[in-house]
C-alpha cells in the first residue's frame, strides 16, 4: 500500500513491452535511430508546433539544461520558493549554468502569481552590472503542492516575463505534465507554447516509464547548440532508442493520459471522501494530497502497512502520491483506516 511516490511505481506494461521490442537487433547510436526520429515527429504533431526534442533519463538534467541554455552565469532565474528547481536539484541548475542565481519567490498554493513576479522584476536594474540579469522564469506544472496552474495563470505570468524590458525565457518543469493536462482538460499546445512557454521539461518517469524524460524546445532561439551542451553535461545517451521507445509507447493510444487519469481520479476520490474529516493543506488537483493528521494516527497507519512521506519540517503533515499503479482497493483500505482512527 505504497503512497510514497510515483517514482516508486513499476513500469507500465505497454512501455516494458516496447523496450523488449526495441531490443531486437542493432540501431544507430546517440539519437540517430528511427525511434528518436519518430519521437520528434510525434511530439511535433502532438504540440502542433516546430520543436527540438532532447531525450534524457532524468528530470534534473532536463531542468538544469533548460536553465543553462537560457541563463548565463551572471543571470537570474525566477521560480517559486518550493520549486523542485530550487529545493531538490542539489544545485544542478546553478552548476550547469556556471553559476546562475535562483530568485525564489513566495506564492500561495505552491504557485507564483503575476503581480509578485512583476514586483520582483520591477525592482531590478538600478544597480546595473552589480546585480544578476533577469533571464528566465520557471514554472512547475503540476506544482510541488499538487496544485495546477490554469491557462490564464500561465499566460499572465509569461506576459509579465516577456515584457520588452525583461524578455525572459519561460520554462515549464513538467515532471507531472500529464497529470496537470488531465486536470485542465486542455491540449498540450494550450498549456505550453500558446501560453508563452518556450521550453518544457517533459516527464514520463513518474507516469509509467522506466526512465524517460525530454527537454522540448519550442523557440528556435533557445535551441542553438543544445546538443553540444547535452554532450558536455554527460547526458548524451548512447543507446537512446531505449529512451525514445519508452516515450513513443507512453504516447501511443493516449496511454500517458490514461495513466495520469487513473492517478488523478484516485487522488480526487480520496479527497472527496475525506475532506469533511481531514485537514488538507492544498486543493487536490493532480495526483498528490497533503494532509494534517495527529502523530498517533500517522504511526498507526504506518504500522498497518501504509507507506508515505511525513513531510520534512513537520511531524503531523503527510504527503500521499497516487500513481498509475495505485490500486483502488488500497485507497479504500486507507479511507477505511482513517475513518476508524479519526473521530
Amino acid at each position: 500500500m505504497n503512497f510514497r511516490s510515483d517514482n516508486e511505481a513499476p513500469v507500465a506494461e505497454p512501455i516494458m513491452h516496447a523496450l523488449l521490442e526495441a531490443n531486437q537487433g542493432f540501431a544507430e547510436s546517440y539519437g540517430y535511430d528511427e525511434y528518436t526520429q519518430h519521437l520528434t515527429e510525434r511530439l511535433t504533431d502532438l504540440f502542433e508546433h516546430w520543436l527540438e526534442v532532447i531525450p534524457l533519463v532524468t528530470g534534473t538534467a532536463a531542468n538544469a539544461l533548460a536553465i543553462a541554455q537560457t541563463t548565463p552565469p551572471y543571470g537570474a532565474v525566477y521560480c517559486h520558493q518550493s520549486a523542485h528547481l530550487n529545493k531538490d536539484e542539489c544545485g544542478a541548475p546553478e552548476f550547469y549554468s556556471g553559476g546562475a542565481k535562483l530568485e525564489d519567490l513566495p506564492g500561495e498554493l505552491g504557485k507564483l502569481d503575476a503581480e509578485t513576479l512583476h514586483t520582483a522584476l520591477a525592482a531590478t536594474g538600478a544597480h546595473g552590472e552589480h546585480e544578476n540579469l533577469p533571464c528566465c522564469l520557471s514554472l512547475t506544472q503540476s506544482t510541488e503542492s499538487g496544485t495546477v496552474y490554469s491557462i490564464d495563470e500561465i499566460t499572465a505570468l509569461t506576459r509579465v516575463a516577456k515584457q520588452p524590458q525583461w524578455h525572459l525565457a519561460c520554462h515549464m518543469d513538467g515532471s507531472r505534465f500529464a497529470n496537470a493536462l488531465v486536470h485542465l482538460g486542455c491540449t498540450p499546445a494550450e498549456m505550453t507554447w500558446k501560453a508563452g512557454i518556450d521550453l518544457l521539461s517533459l516527464g514520463a518517469t513518474k507516469n509509467g516509464a522506466m526512465l524517460a524524460e525530454a527537454l522540448v524546445i519550442f523557440d528556435p532561439a533557445y535551441a542553438t547548440e543544445i546538443r553540444r551542451r547535452r554532450k558536455r553535461a554527460g547526458q548524451l545517451v548512447s543507446k537512446m532508442r531505449f529512451v525514445s521507445a519508452q516515450m513513443l509507447a507512453w504516447l501511443d493510444d493516449d496511454l500517458w493520459l490514461q495513466l495520469a487519469s487513473h492517478a488523478n481520479a484516485l487522488a480526487a476520490g480520496f479527497y472527496q471522501q475525506m475532506q469533511a474529516k481531514v485537514e488538507f493543506l492544498f486543493p487536490v488537483q493532480a495526483n498528490e494530497a497533503f494532509l494534517r493528521l495527529p502523530e498517533a494516527v500517522i504511526a498507526q497507519l504506518q504500522e498497518a502497512g501504509f507507506a508515505f512521506h511525513v513531510w520534512p519540517g513537520s511531524t503531523d503533515v503527510i504527503r500521499l502520491v497516487f500513481s498509475h499503479a495505485t490500486k483502488p482497493a488500497d485507497c479504500a483500505q486507507l479511507v477505511a483506516h482513517l475513518n476508524r482512527l479519526l473521530p
